[in-house]
């Protein structure tokens, strides 16, 4: 299956808590951290939740 690069870009802090778990969720734990994750819908919505805080990497 597919996969899609993600990479945080900014701090978890100050963020609301739903978003801080989507990060734990996607396996983001430090800014810069690049993790790789299968692309799906679930896995898309979730980029989607944490847009300003993360970036798909090619």
């Amino acid at each position: 299956m597919a996969t899609i690069k993600v990479k945080q870009i900014k701090s978890r802090i100050g963020a609301p808590i739903d978003q801080k778990s989507t990060l734990q969720a996607l396996g983001l734990r430090k800014i810069s951290q690049v993790v790789e994750v299968e692309d799906t819908p679930s896995m898309r919505g979730m980029i989607r939740k944490v847009h300003h805080l993360v970036e798909v990497v090619k």
